[in-house]
């Protein structure tokens, strides 16, 4: 409302200028002046203010020397003019909200960008850290995974990726952004042995993947 209340404003005190110029035409100054009491008019409106009551030419009806009758109808009209502009005003504005998911619609793909610092979780292994989206509502993934290989020693298996470990969701079209929620899920998984605490060398094994970890985001993305 301060917005629209300060540009009325501003559209005000340039009319002001324009009238006090002196350099308008007659009927030009009058339907400048039919504008500025509309718009002082809508004003009043939006601030829950009182309605003036105006002639056909704008000017301030006075009550001692115009009869009930004749107020009540320049009410009226008044009345009527002031919706209509309320009209107007939220109709446009209905456009321009449907002109903008219009536009967002036809939007064919949109991005996510990852950039992953560091995994503090204390696995023992190698891992493989692997990350994506998914849908809580729909109980489903809506993106493939980004793998990354996590040695044991709590740095990536590709050393020369440390500190570059970045990645972009594509093809996010406007149906993945009207879902209600989409939540980033991080999976953990252990490569290696399958129990940690099996130390005996005749039962070690290598190389089996089994689930470790999961974390999630709990809001929408």
């Amino acid at each position: 409302m301060f917005r629209s209340v300060r540009h009325m404003i501003y559209d005000l005190i340039e009319w002001r200028s324009q009238i006090l110029s002196g350099t308008l035409p007659q009927d030009e100054l009058k339907e400048l002046k039919k504008k500025v009491t509309a718009k002082i008019d809508y004003g009043n409106r939006i601030l829950d203010l009182d309605l003036v009551v105006r002639d056909e030419d704008g000017n301030i009806l006075d009550p001692e020397q115009t009869s009930t009758i004749s107020l009540f109808r320049a009410h009226e009209i008044a009345s009527k003019q002031v919706e209509e502009r309320l009209q107007e005003e939220k109709s446009q504005k209905q456009n321009i909200d449907i002109n903008r998911q219009a536009k967002f619609a036809a939007t064919p793909s949109f991005a996510l960008f990852v950039n992953l610092k560091n995994v503090v979780c204390k696995i023992g292994e190698d891992a493989e850290v692997l990350m994506s989206l998914y849908d809580p509502l729909e109980s489903k993934f809506i993106s493939e995974n980004y793998l990354v290989r996590w040695s044991s020693c709590g740095l990536p298996k590709d050393i020369d990726r440390l500190h570059n470990l970045r990645a972009v969701f594509t093809d996010l079209g406007s149906k993945d952004l009207k879902r209600e929620k989409i939540s980033f899920v991080c999976q953990i998984v252990r490569v290696g042995r399958m129990e940690l605490r099996d130390n005996n060398t005749r039962k070690l094994t290598s190389g089996l993947r089994r689930p470790f970890g999961v974390a999630g985001t709990s809001g929408c993305i």
